[in-house]
């Protein structure tokens, strides 16, 4: 097969707080010296995430990009996806050749995930501080994406949470599909972060990676003022 005539587009959702942008710095600090690397922050009023990773050094800023989605996170990375998809090919038009882009998704519930016309692979993000019991609780995202990260392990004894136990239930939870416990005080499980995304950008310059779709979201609400408004996603 040839080769991808693009970057790469990887994904990184998960709930509010849970370290997306944090572990985005530490992949770019790990990779840049290797692979030619960009960002897409989402946020949905401000561009704050983008500014905290510039303001980091992690890349050159303007390598970093920041999408303002203006409603529901999810709707901007599964949905409508063209405000990220013009991102990534704009980034890409200024510093291309790119090897990896990766796509942060505002912070949302546990059902959020990214179509697969965004992104070639998806990694999903909880952390420790969330309760131990968050992997039981399931989603598509915990279940279905590439990789689930579960974040954070460093603080596990300050919030009576058994961050290894929790690995093993986001394992049993997973059908096998991996796992990694994260801290980025933690240079052997950076490294395992960081050996995954590069396994899976080698899958991807074979031509061998074909890109899945964890699943539609469950409807779910937003508070809106006084009234609450419940809504679905189409499968996209």
């Amino acid at each position: 097969m040839p080769e991808p005539t693009r970057a790469m587009r990887l994904g990184v959702a998960g709930p509010v707080g849970t370290g997306k942008s944090s572990l985005i710095g530490t992949l770019c600090r790990a990779l840049s010296d290797e692979l030619s690397l960009g960002v897409v922050t989402n946020d949905i009023y401000t561009q704050e995430d983008a500014e905290m990773l510039r303001a980091a050094g992690v890349l050159e800023p303007d390598r970093i990009r920041a999408v303002e989605t203006g409603a529901c996170p999810h709707t901007a990375i599964r949905d409508d996806i063209t405000a990220n998809a013009i991102a990534v090919e704009d980034l890409e038009a200024d510093h291309g050749p790119l090897d990896v882009v990766l796509v942060e998704s505002g912070g949302d519930n546990l059902t959020a995930t990214f179509s697969p016309a965004l992104v070639d692979a998806q990694l999903f993000v909880l952390d420790v501080a969330g309760g131990g019991d968050v992997v039981r609780k399931g989603g598509p995202g915990i279940a279905r994406a590439d990789l689930l990260v579960v974040n954070k392990t460093d603080l596990a004894p300050h919030v009576d949470v058994d961050a290894e136990l929790m690995v093993d239930q986001g394992r049993a939870a997973r059908d096998g599909r991996p796992v990694v416990g994260l801290s980025r005080r933690d240079p052997a499980s950076v490294g395992e972060l960081a050996d995954w995304v590069r396994r899976t950008y080698a899958e991807f310059r074979r031509g061998a990676l074909v890109p899945s779709d964890p699943g539609p979201m469950a409807p779910h609400s937003h508070s809106r003022d006084e009234d609450l408004l419940v809504h679905g996603h189409r499968h996209a």
